[in-house]
This record gives structure tokens, C-alpha cells and sequence, in this order.
């Protein structure tokens, strides 16, 4: 492939990206637009709207200031003052992320990666900036430095990743100079270092993808189970057409949240939705929560229920343990393996904080601050409920791995001497 169309497929592909992230939310308004209100209002606050929505999702902040009529209607005593969303709808971060990973591949198939990653990460922020200079108004104000760098910094990052995995495991003709010397680099560590992060991360990747895995399944279940609860809220709100269709796009924006959490509640600390709440494993305390539907769904916290959770970072952390054995020289000692061990706790307890903390924050005025799990506890418990019996998968491995040596030996030392 020529640079040339190399080049103008990494821009097509920052564009489609873009423009699917606020086709989702916009399209449909647009129609909505159209029929529903006959084009008889402006449109644009509805490319504004989408606009935020999208940055929103890539963590930007935005700063609402509601008209004193619409503020009384929402029943929140501080909500006539300029408040702050900060919560990240990741699904649309999510569609970014999908995406650069994708663009990262291809560039390094193309065979001119850094070609590939550059025009489309200029494009990409070209659209972005583009797109920040028409979001603003007086409603809603997105913060401009991170409305600039964070979606732009999310796509680059996914690429890069992506294109550096696809690199080093293609063939070693297929690798830049910047990959050659990145491996070269890491082959200069000791044997024992370079085995032991490399199992490190794999099983560390093992347990939190488990996990996630696990927690995205626990939230299809409860939708499910509580679809009856969570119509009834539906059809409670009354919210019309144009009411329903932002609402659903809301909440399908806000399902890698809904995991997140689930995957907190999983492993001990549950989440809140607003000061004062509490869902947690050992029962659930909400007041007045915020008006979407699908937080029908929310556990009631049963607690014989609630400690079987704990076992799923736990089941990970066993087989992640088991996993990362499997990578490492029979030499390892048992302080090498306790210290595989742990490091696959550490990597997963920050990763699951870090998610942790994308995926809360505030959604509203007042009360509505605090949303969300506390990255802090995730992250330790995760750990801890990780490491320990990744540690003890490992040491019971390697015991039974020397046992076996033993015996194969003593065997062969039984055998009788040939001439």
C-alpha cells in the first residue's frame, strides 16, 4: 500500500469515527426535529447537545447553567446555580477507543505505521477542534483545554497501543525502527525480569478482563429480571417521544458505566448514586435518585448474595496465577513466583481504580455530585483480592511442579544400569 492511500484511509477512518460518535445522539434528534416538532424551533441546540454528549463521553467537563424555569422543575435546591458534569457516558469513548485500535492494526499492516497514527490523529483533532468552537452556549459550556486534548489523547493513545501489540507480534519484517529498538531494549533484562513482567501482565489482563466479562453479564441479567420495574418507570415519566428516544440514547451511553459499577459491587465497595447512597453488597440505601429508568435494575443488596461476588476476583486471581506459572522458566524461585504473583494483584488493582474512576462523577447539581464507586477502595481490594490467591495458585504450582521433578528423578535413578 502507497503512502498516499495509506494516508487518506487514516483520515477517512478519524472522520467516520467522529461522525458516528455524533450521529448517534444526533440523527435521531433530527428526526424527532423534523416530524415531531415540524422544524418550527431552532435546530441547532440539537448539534450542541450532540456535540456535548460526545465530548462528555471522552470525560470532558461540562458546565450547565439551566434557566431559573427549568431549574424549578427539577426539584433540586441548587440547581438554579451553575453546576458541573463530569461523569464520562463511555460508551461513546468506548466507540473511539474501538476504533483506534482498528487504525492502529491497519497502519502497521500498511506497513508505514507512524504515517498511519499521525494523519489520523491530526484529522482527528482538526474534527475535534472544529467541533468544540460550535459547542458552546450559554446552557452548557464544555471545558475548552480538555474538550482539545482528552478525546484526541483517548484515539492516539488506542492507537499507539494497538499498533505497537500489532508490531512486535507480526513478523519481524513487518517492524519499524521504533518497534526494533523497543524489543531490542527489553531483551538487554535479565531473563527472570523480562518473564516475570511479561507474565505479570498477561495474567493481570486475564483477571480483568474476567471480571469485566463477568460484571457485563451480572448487568444483562439484571435488566432482564427487572424489565417489568424498569418500563414502569418508563411510562412513569411521561416523558414523550422526543423525551424517550434522550433518555434510552442516555442510558445506552451510560452502559460500560453500569459494568464498571458492577464490577465494583463485585469486588466489595460497591457504588453510589448521590450523597448519602450506598449499593453495595451488603444492602443498598438510595434516597431520591436520579430519573433513569434503567437504575430499576440496582441490586437490593441481599448479603448471602452479595459475598458470593467476591468470589469472582478471587476464581480470576487463581486462574490468572495459574496462567502466568505456565509462562515462566521451571528455574523460577518461590520468592520470584510470590512477586509474579503479586505484581499480577498490583496491575489489576490499578487498572479496575482507574476504570473505577473513569466511570464516576457528577451528573448533576446538589446531592447528584457523587456518583459512582470510589476508585481508591476498588483498586486496593482488587488487589488484594487478586493477588493473594494468584500467589497461592503459583506457589502450589510451582510446589507441584517440583514435586513431579522429584519423582520423574527418582524414578530414573531406580532404573537398573545398562552395559
Amino acid at each position: 500500500m502507497n503512502r498516499i492511500t495509506t494516508a487518506l484511509i487514516a483520515a477517512l477512518e478519524a472522520l467516520v469515527v467522529v461522525a458516528v460518535g455524533i450521529g448517534i445522539p444526533l440523527v435521531p434528534l433530527t428526526i424527532l426535529w423534523a416530524t415531531t416538532l415540524r422544524m418550527a424551533s431552532d435546530w441547532l441546540p440539537f448539534w450542541r447537545g450532540s456535540v456535548d454528549l460526545w465530548l462528555v463521553g471522552h470525560g470532558v467537563d461540562l458546565t450547565v447553567r439551566l434557566p431559573e424555569a427549568v431549574a424549578v422543575t427539577t426539584g433540586l435546591p441548587d440547581a438554579a446555580q451553575p453546576f458541573t458534569i463530569s461523569i464520562a457516558l463511555l460508551g461513546f469513548a468506548l466507540i473511539t477507543v474501538l476504533s483506534g485500535l482498528r487504525v492502529g492494526r491497519r497502519a502497521v499492516i500498511s506497513g508505514d505505521r507512524m504515517l498511519g497514527v499521525v494523519v489520523a490523529a491530526v484529522t482527528f483533532a482538526v474534527l475535534t477542534a472544529l467541533l468544540v468552537l460550535t459547542a458552546t452556549a450559554a446552557v452548557a459550556r464544555p471545558a475548552p483545554v480538555q474538550a482539545f486534548v482528552l478525546p484526541t489523547l483517548i484515539y492516539v493513545t488506542a492507537m499507539l497501543a494497538a499498533s505497537e501489540w500489532e508490531s512486535q507480534r507480526g513478523p519481524v519484517g513487518r517492524r519499524d525502527a521504533t518497534a526494533v529498538r523497543l524489543r531490542a531494549a527489553v531483551m538487554q533484562w535479565p531473563t527472570m525480569v523480562r518473564t516475570g513482567i511479561d507474565a505479570a501482565v498477561r495474567g493481570a489482563t486475564v483477571a480483568v478482563a474476567g471480571i469485566i466479562g463477568i460484571s457485563a453479564v451480572v448487568v444483562a441479567v439484571m435488566l432482564v429480571t427487572h424489565y417489568a420495574t424498569i418500563t414502569a418507570l418508563y411510562e412513569s415519566l411521561q416523558a414523550g417521544i422526543l423525551g424517550g428516544v434522550a433518555i434510552t440514547l442516555l442510558q445506552l451511553a451510560l452502559l460500560p458505566n453500569l459494568v464498571i459499577w458492577a464490577a465494583a459491587w463485585l469486588i466489595g465497595p460497591g457504588f453510589l448514586i448521590g450523597t448519602g447512597t450506598s449499593v453495595a453488597p451488603g444492602g443498598t440505601v438510595l434516597g431520591a435518585v436520579p430519573g433513569l429508568p434503567v437504575l430499576g435494575a440496582l441490586p437490593q443488596g441481599e448479603p448471602a448474595i452479595g459475598v458470593l461476588g467476591v468470589l469472582v476476583p478471587i476464581a480470576f486471581g487463581v486462574l490468572a496465577g495459574w496462567l502466568a506459572h505456565r509462562r515462566l522458566p521451571s528455574s523460577a524461585t518461590s520468592l520470584h513466583l510470590a512477586g509474579v504473583g503479586a505484581g499480577i494483584g498490583i496491575l489489576a488493582g490499578l487498572a479496575l481504580g482507574l476504570l473505577a474512576w473513569w466511570s464516576g462523577g457528577a451528573i448533576g447539581p446538589g446531592r447528584l455530585a457523587a456518583v459512582g464507586p470510589d476508585p481508591w477502595l476498588v483498586g486496593l481490594l482488587a488487589a488484594a483480592e487478586i493477588a493473594v490467591p494468584a500467589v497461592l495458585a503459583m506457589l502450589a504450582a510451582g510446589w507441584r511442579g517440583s514435586a513431579d521433578e522429584r519423582a520423574v528423578a527418582e524414578l530414573r535413578s531406580d532404573e537398573p544400569v545398562r552395559d
